[in-house]
Protein backbone atom coordinates (compact mmCIF):
# COMPACT_ATOMS: atom_id res chain seq x y z
CA UNK A 1 0.00 0.00 0.00
CA UNK A 2 1.24 3.27 -1.17
CA UNK A 3 0.41 6.48 0.92
CA UNK A 4 0.75 9.73 -0.99
CA UNK A 5 0.22 9.72 -5.21
CA UNK A 6 2.93 12.30 -5.63
CA UNK A 7 5.93 11.76 -7.57
CA UNK A 8 7.72 9.88 -5.68
CA UNK A 9 4.40 7.28 -4.89
CA UNK A 10 3.52 7.23 -8.06
CA UNK A 11 7.08 5.95 -9.26
CA UNK A 12 7.29 3.56 -6.72
CA UNK A 13 3.28 2.47 -8.07
CA UNK A 14 4.80 2.50 -11.72
CA UNK A 15 7.77 0.37 -10.99
CA UNK A 16 5.30 -2.12 -8.23
CA UNK A 17 3.01 -2.28 -11.76
CA UNK A 18 6.09 -3.17 -14.26
CA UNK A 19 7.02 -5.89 -12.10
CA UNK A 20 3.72 -7.29 -11.57
CA UNK A 21 3.21 -6.38 -7.96
CA UNK A 22 -0.69 -4.68 -7.26
CA UNK A 23 -0.60 -2.22 -4.92
CA UNK A 24 -3.54 0.19 -3.46
CA UNK A 25 -2.35 4.10 -4.25
CA UNK A 26 -4.13 6.25 -1.54
CA UNK A 27 -4.10 10.11 -1.53
CA UNK A 28 -5.64 12.32 0.91
CA UNK A 29 -6.39 15.01 -2.23
CA UNK A 30 -8.04 14.34 -5.34
CA UNK A 31 -6.19 15.44 -8.57
CA UNK A 32 -5.43 18.00 -10.08
CA UNK A 33 -3.92 19.71 -6.97
CA UNK A 34 -0.86 21.64 -6.65
CA UNK A 35 2.46 21.51 -4.60
CA UNK A 36 4.51 24.48 -3.98
CA UNK A 37 8.04 23.64 -5.73
CA UNK A 38 10.81 25.36 -7.88
CA UNK A 39 9.06 22.80 -10.27
CA UNK A 40 12.52 22.09 -11.95
CA UNK A 41 13.29 18.41 -13.34
CA UNK A 42 16.84 17.27 -12.76
CA UNK A 43 18.59 14.71 -14.95
CA UNK A 44 17.79 12.08 -12.49
CA UNK A 45 14.51 12.48 -12.22
CA UNK A 46 14.50 12.39 -16.56
CA UNK A 47 16.77 8.83 -15.94
CA UNK A 48 14.44 7.69 -13.49
CA UNK A 49 11.00 7.92 -15.41
CA UNK A 50 13.25 6.23 -18.49
CA UNK A 51 14.11 3.18 -15.90
CA UNK A 52 10.84 2.89 -15.07
CA UNK A 53 9.10 3.14 -18.75
CA UNK A 54 10.38 4.57 -21.96
CA UNK A 55 6.98 5.28 -23.11
CA UNK A 56 6.55 8.28 -20.19
CA UNK A 57 9.49 9.86 -21.49
CA UNK A 58 8.63 9.98 -24.78
CA UNK A 59 4.70 11.71 -23.68
CA UNK A 60 7.16 14.40 -21.82
CA UNK A 61 9.07 15.56 -24.57
CA UNK A 62 5.82 15.99 -26.43
CA UNK A 63 3.90 17.66 -23.44
CA UNK A 64 3.36 21.27 -23.87
CA UNK A 65 3.33 21.17 -19.85
CA UNK A 66 6.83 20.46 -20.30
CA UNK A 67 9.61 23.09 -21.19
CA UNK A 68 13.24 21.08 -21.71
CA UNK A 69 16.20 22.23 -19.78
CA UNK A 70 19.47 21.91 -20.89
CA UNK A 71 21.57 23.32 -18.42
CA UNK A 72 22.22 25.47 -15.26
CA UNK A 73 23.12 29.34 -15.01
CA UNK A 74 25.34 30.00 -11.56
CA UNK A 75 25.63 33.94 -10.80
CA UNK A 76 28.18 34.29 -8.39
CA UNK A 77 27.96 37.29 -5.40
CA UNK A 78 30.15 39.51 -7.73
CA UNK A 79 27.57 39.21 -10.44
CA UNK A 80 30.02 37.41 -12.40
CA UNK A 81 27.75 34.79 -14.76
CA UNK A 82 28.67 30.91 -15.19
CA UNK A 83 27.00 28.98 -17.57
CA UNK A 84 27.26 25.06 -17.86
CA UNK A 85 25.15 22.68 -19.75
CA UNK A 86 23.93 19.53 -18.59
CA UNK A 87 25.69 17.83 -21.19
CA UNK A 88 28.94 18.61 -22.91
CA UNK A 89 27.65 18.78 -26.10
CA UNK A 90 24.37 18.97 -26.40
CA UNK A 91 21.92 19.16 -29.12
CA UNK A 92 18.56 20.31 -29.05
CA UNK A 93 16.79 18.54 -31.48
CA UNK A 94 17.69 15.66 -28.67
CA UNK A 95 15.61 14.36 -25.69
CA UNK A 96 16.58 16.91 -23.26
CA UNK A 97 18.47 16.00 -19.69
CA UNK A 98 16.11 17.98 -17.80
CA UNK A 99 13.17 19.49 -18.05
CA UNK A 100 10.74 22.48 -15.82
CA UNK A 101 6.89 21.50 -15.33
CA UNK A 102 4.59 23.21 -12.40
CA UNK A 103 3.89 21.07 -10.12
CA UNK A 104 0.06 20.44 -10.43
CA UNK A 105 1.21 19.97 -14.11
CA UNK A 106 3.84 17.31 -13.76
CA UNK A 107 1.97 15.61 -10.46
CA UNK A 108 -1.09 14.76 -12.64
CA UNK A 109 0.84 14.01 -15.48
CA UNK A 110 2.09 10.61 -13.55
CA UNK A 111 -1.26 10.19 -11.74
CA UNK A 112 -2.68 9.53 -14.90
CA UNK A 113 0.06 7.11 -16.07
CA UNK A 114 -0.65 5.12 -12.68
CA UNK A 115 -4.66 5.55 -14.08
CA UNK A 116 -3.63 3.35 -16.99
CA UNK A 117 -1.85 0.36 -14.86
CA UNK A 118 -4.64 -2.63 -14.02
CA UNK A 119 -2.46 -3.74 -11.26
CA UNK A 120 -2.82 -0.02 -8.60
CA UNK A 121 -5.52 0.71 -7.08
CA UNK A 122 -6.90 4.26 -6.82
CA UNK A 123 -7.89 5.89 -3.83
CA UNK A 124 -8.29 9.45 -3.93
CA UNK A 125 -9.53 11.79 -1.25
CA UNK A 126 -9.00 9.49 1.62
CA UNK A 127 -6.51 10.20 4.36
CA UNK A 128 -5.16 7.72 6.03
CA UNK A 129 -4.66 8.19 10.11
CA UNK A 130 -4.14 5.30 11.94
CA UNK A 131 -1.28 2.45 11.26
CA UNK A 132 -1.65 -1.01 13.39
CA UNK A 133 0.89 -3.78 12.93
CA UNK A 134 -0.23 -7.40 13.84
CA UNK A 135 2.31 -9.75 12.85
CA UNK A 136 3.69 -9.48 9.62
CA UNK A 137 0.76 -7.47 8.60
CA UNK A 138 -0.25 -3.51 8.23
CA UNK A 139 -3.87 -2.75 9.03
CA UNK A 140 -4.54 0.75 7.60
CA UNK A 141 -7.51 2.55 8.27
CA UNK A 142 -9.03 6.21 6.84
CA UNK A 143 -10.38 9.51 8.87
CA UNK A 144 -13.63 8.63 8.61
CA UNK A 145 -13.57 5.17 9.67
CA UNK A 146 -14.92 4.06 6.03
CA UNK A 147 -11.64 2.61 4.69
CA UNK A 148 -9.38 -0.18 5.65
CA UNK A 149 -6.84 -1.93 4.48
CA UNK A 150 -4.86 -5.27 5.24
CA UNK A 151 -0.94 -4.99 3.60
CA UNK A 152 2.22 -6.84 4.09
CA UNK A 153 4.57 -3.59 2.78
CA UNK A 154 3.60 -0.04 3.60
CA UNK A 155 5.29 2.74 1.75
CA UNK A 156 5.03 6.47 3.03
CA UNK A 157 5.28 9.18 0.32
CA UNK A 158 3.00 11.15 1.79
CA UNK A 159 5.15 14.54 1.93
CA UNK A 160 6.25 16.53 4.78
CA UNK A 161 3.39 16.22 7.02
CA UNK A 162 3.49 12.55 7.08
CA UNK A 163 2.07 11.04 10.24
CA UNK A 164 3.08 7.82 9.30
CA UNK A 165 7.08 9.21 9.32
CA UNK A 166 6.69 10.72 12.27
CA UNK A 167 4.54 8.36 14.12
CA UNK A 168 6.48 5.38 13.44
CA UNK A 169 9.57 5.94 11.16
CA UNK A 170 10.24 8.56 13.80
CA UNK A 171 11.34 11.49 11.88
CA UNK A 172 11.87 14.61 13.23
CA UNK A 173 12.16 17.92 12.13
CA UNK A 174 15.66 19.66 12.46
CA UNK A 175 15.99 23.53 10.63
CA UNK A 176 19.86 22.78 10.47
CA UNK A 177 18.72 20.50 7.35
CA UNK A 178 16.07 22.28 5.61
CA UNK A 179 16.08 25.52 3.18
CA UNK A 180 13.01 27.77 3.49
CA UNK A 181 12.01 28.80 0.50
CA UNK A 182 9.20 31.43 -1.37
CA UNK A 183 7.84 30.64 -4.54
CA UNK A 184 5.69 33.53 -6.85
CA UNK A 185 4.64 32.89 -10.53
CA UNK A 186 5.57 35.32 -13.07
CA UNK A 187 4.47 36.70 -16.70
CA UNK A 188 6.65 38.82 -18.95
CA UNK A 189 10.34 38.15 -17.23
CA UNK A 190 13.17 39.47 -19.91
CA UNK A 191 16.02 37.32 -20.87
CA UNK A 192 14.83 33.88 -20.14
CA UNK A 193 17.11 31.07 -21.53
CA UNK A 194 16.12 29.55 -25.03
CA UNK A 195 17.09 26.30 -23.83
CA UNK A 196 15.37 26.23 -20.74
CA UNK A 197 19.08 27.27 -18.68
CA UNK A 198 17.38 27.47 -15.17
CA UNK A 199 19.15 30.27 -13.00
CA UNK A 200 20.67 30.37 -9.51
CA UNK A 201 21.61 34.03 -7.79
CA UNK A 202 23.95 33.43 -4.88
CA UNK A 203 24.00 37.85 -4.40
CA UNK A 204 26.22 39.42 -1.50
CA UNK A 205 23.25 40.58 0.34
CA UNK A 206 21.02 37.42 0.85
CA UNK A 207 23.98 34.87 1.56
CA UNK A 208 23.85 32.13 2.58
CA UNK A 209 20.73 32.18 0.59
CA UNK A 210 19.85 32.21 -3.22
CA UNK A 211 17.70 33.71 -5.58
CA UNK A 212 16.58 31.68 -8.73
CA UNK A 213 14.69 32.59 -12.12
CA UNK A 214 13.38 29.18 -13.55
CA UNK A 215 11.63 29.42 -17.40
CA UNK A 216 8.64 27.64 -18.05
CA UNK A 217 6.31 26.65 -20.44
CA UNK A 218 4.86 29.70 -22.24
CA UNK A 219 6.97 32.04 -21.41
CA UNK A 220 6.64 31.88 -17.37
CA UNK A 221 8.68 32.05 -15.05
CA UNK A 222 8.92 30.39 -11.37
CA UNK A 223 10.73 33.17 -9.28
CA UNK A 224 12.17 32.57 -5.77
CA UNK A 225 14.26 32.57 -2.82
CA UNK A 226 15.63 30.00 -0.94
CA UNK A 227 17.78 30.24 2.73
CA UNK A 228 18.32 28.03 5.13
CA UNK A 229 15.59 27.38 7.62
CA UNK A 230 17.83 27.95 10.91
CA UNK A 231 19.38 31.08 9.77
CA UNK A 232 15.78 32.36 8.75
CA UNK A 233 14.53 32.24 12.16
CA UNK A 234 17.69 33.14 13.56
CA UNK A 235 17.97 36.13 11.59
CA UNK A 236 14.08 36.82 11.58
CA UNK A 237 14.28 37.36 7.36
CA UNK A 238 11.29 37.58 5.88
CA UNK A 239 11.47 35.79 2.86
CA UNK A 240 8.70 37.51 0.97
CA UNK A 241 9.64 41.03 1.76
CA UNK A 242 13.23 39.86 0.52
CA UNK A 243 12.17 38.56 -2.86
CA UNK A 244 10.84 41.95 -3.91
CA UNK A 245 14.00 43.80 -2.53
CA UNK A 246 16.15 41.59 -4.15
CA UNK A 247 14.87 42.35 -7.41
CA UNK A 248 14.44 45.91 -6.97
CA UNK A 249 17.73 46.39 -5.78
CA UNK A 250 19.91 44.45 -8.64
CA UNK A 251 20.19 47.09 -11.54
CA UNK A 252 19.80 43.92 -14.19
CA UNK A 253 17.04 42.13 -12.02
CA UNK A 254 14.75 45.46 -11.73
CA UNK A 255 15.29 45.49 -15.88
CA UNK A 256 14.46 41.99 -16.87
CA UNK A 257 11.21 42.64 -13.93
CA UNK A 258 10.25 46.14 -15.36
CA UNK A 259 7.59 44.58 -17.53
CA UNK A 260 6.60 41.41 -15.84
CA UNK A 261 3.76 41.04 -13.62
CA UNK A 262 2.96 38.39 -10.66
CA UNK A 263 0.49 36.05 -12.08
CA UNK A 264 0.28 34.18 -8.60
CA UNK A 265 0.49 34.72 -4.78
CA UNK A 266 3.95 34.25 -2.92
CA UNK A 267 3.73 30.94 -1.23
CA UNK A 268 5.96 29.57 1.28
CA UNK A 269 7.51 25.89 1.43
CA UNK A 270 10.51 23.80 2.60
CA UNK A 271 13.38 21.88 0.83
CA UNK A 272 15.03 18.92 2.81
CA UNK A 273 19.21 19.34 2.28
CA UNK A 274 21.38 16.38 1.64
CA UNK A 275 23.24 16.72 4.88
CA UNK A 276 21.64 14.44 7.30
CA UNK A 277 21.51 10.51 6.69
CA UNK A 278 18.20 9.02 7.84
CA UNK A 279 16.52 5.84 8.60
CA UNK A 280 14.27 5.47 6.40
CA UNK A 281 12.80 1.86 6.56
CA UNK A 282 12.00 -0.57 9.06
CA UNK A 283 9.99 -3.46 9.35
CA UNK A 284 7.33 -3.96 6.75
CA UNK A 285 8.02 -0.17 5.84
CA UNK A 286 9.43 2.79 3.72
CA UNK A 287 9.26 5.94 3.60
CA UNK A 288 9.68 8.12 0.36
CA UNK A 289 10.09 11.36 -1.19
CA UNK A 290 9.79 14.79 1.39
CA UNK A 291 8.19 11.76 4.07
CA UNK A 292 11.55 10.43 4.42
CA UNK A 293 12.96 14.12 5.50
CA UNK A 294 9.71 15.75 6.92
CA UNK A 295 9.85 19.75 5.72
CA UNK A 296 9.69 22.65 7.75
CA UNK A 297 6.03 23.58 7.55
CA UNK A 298 7.36 27.15 7.08
CA UNK A 299 5.35 29.92 5.54
CA UNK A 300 8.28 32.66 5.26
CA UNK A 301 5.85 35.21 7.36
Amino acid sequence: CVIGAGPGGCAVALQLSKLGIGCFLIDKSTFPRDKICGDALSGKVVVTLNRIDENILREVTTDKNFLPSWGVKFIAPNLKELKIPFKKNYDTNQIAPGFISKRIDFDNFLFNEVKKKNEVTILEGTEISHFEKTNDEWILTDSKNSVSIKTKVVVAADGAHSRFAKEIGKINMEHEHYCAGIRAYYKGVKDLDADGFIELHFLKDFLPGYFWIFPLPNGNANVGVGMRSDFVSRKKINLKKSLLEIIEKYPSLKERFSSAEMIDEMKGFGLPLGSKKRNISGENFFLVGDAASLIDPFTGE
